[in-house]
């Protein structure tokens, strides 16, 4: 009888393992797939699906595979904090990704925290999400505002030395971060600042703002309008002559592979800070693009990269916890070095920011080049995160 019991217990322990393993990792993704940061949460979602199935041919995470559950935050940050609940709250999964929108990612980061997950943006640029409002359980793997601002304002001062610039940015988090800290680094440099001005998200007519901009007679216009936004803000420009004798420099996601083609020539010439070019010039690189276009039919940008780099991010985290325990996991991603397309990562431990090198990139003809570097080191600023 002993035996028949003992035998009980061990095949039910036998069972319960296996259904361990077999069970799915689940990774939520909540980001944008309607609205005027669509083509960004195309990009999302194209990375994020590469790297599953690169993973789950290959035998998944500890050999279990991952399931990837789509939820749209329409850009808005109580819609994002809404669908982030339904997915710790229904969906139960391990992992949180995709938010774009600056103020979705920090609200999350707070949704994370209370649902005890941990959570990883791929796009927000606001550097208060690893500074002043950092989150225990809010990773970014892609590079901060003011990181891309180091590459830009590096190649801006040997180009355009003591310039005067002009900022228009989007009217919410991101827009305002990103004008602040190229504006402090490029005053820091000898620049000086003849105006600003910042546009509600989805600005149909951005002729308003044009006699401001002629008044201040800048040399560089910087702007962070991204998405359908930068459409048409770039067209408007040059449809009314502004764009002549004036360098237009700006975030890293204002001009991208996905929006470039609705903006023609108007694009030519712009300049950027970022931590990625399709033009990267390395075998994991050239392999990634190759890979998802083949998949896609269409061309990574820095969105689609990082996205598919937090996937790997989260599988050598995984394996190096040995579990998915949010406790576990997030000491296994403090520090954590991985590879991904653009190279080497490294997760600073002390504010959850990716430490990457960083380029300063041109459009030129339709095609972007990299026309500048600096070393993530230089880039990435101090810690500045006191909540952990």
């Amino acid at each position: 009888m002993q035996q028949l019991k003992l035998a009980a217990i061990l095949a039910a322990l036998f069972m319960a393992s296996q259904a361990q393993a077999q069970s799915t990792i689940k990774i939520g993704v909540v980001t944008p797939l309607t609205g005027t940061y669509a083509g960004i949460g195309q990009q999302v979602k194209w990375g994020i699906d590469l790297a599953v199935k690169e993973i789950n041919d290959k035998g998944g995470i500890l050999g279990r595979k991952i399931e990837t559950i789509y939820e749209d935050e329409e850009a808005n940050p109580n819609v994002a904090v809404q669908k982030a609940e339904k997915l710790f709250q229904v969906s139960k999964v391990d992992f949180l990704t995709g938010t774009v929108n600056s103020g979705s990612t920090l609200a999350v980061g707070q949704v994370a925290e209370r649902n005890n997950r941990l959570a990883s943006t791929t796009v927000s640029f606001s550097d208060a999400i690893t500074g002043d409002k950092c989150s225990p359980n809010m990773f970014r793997v892609n590079a901060k505002a003011g990181m891309q601002s180091a590459a830009l304002v590096e190649w801006m001062v040997k180009e355009k030395p003591s310039a005067s610039v002009f900022y228009l940015g989007p009217d919410y988090e991101m827009g305002r971060s990103t004008v602040a800290a190229f504006k402090a680094a490029a005053e820091k440099r000898g620049a000086t600042s003849v105006g600003e001005v910042f546009a509600p998200l989805d600005n149909k007519d951005y002729s308003p703002f044009f006699g401001q901009i002629r008044a201040a007679r800048p040399q560089v216009l910087y702007t962070s309008v991204a998405g359908n936004d930068t459409v048409r803000f770039l067209t408007q420009l040059s449809e009314f002559g502004l764009a002549k004798n004036l360098q237009i420099v700006g975030a890293a996601g204002t001009v991208t592979a996905q929006n470039m083609g609705a903006i023609g020539k108007a694009a030519d010439g712009y300049v950027t800070g970022a931590a990625y070019s399709a033009e990267l010039d390395s075998a994991e690189n050239r392999k990634f693009v190759a890979d998802f276009k083949a998949m896609w039919k269409a061309e990574p940008d820095l969105y689609g990269v990082d996205s598919y780099g937090v996937v790997y991010f989260y599988k050598a985290a995984v394996e190096k916890a040995g579990t998915t325990d949010t406790d576990k996991l997030r000491t296994a991603m403090r520090g954590l070095e991985w590879q991904t397309p653009q190279g080497k990562k490294t997760m600073r431990a002390g504010d959850h920011q990716a430490v990457q090198d960083m380029y300063a990139v041109k459009v030129v003809n339709g095609k972007f080049q990299i026309i500048g570097k600096v070393s993530g080191e230089a880039a990435v600023g101090p810690d500045t995160c006191t909540r952990f």
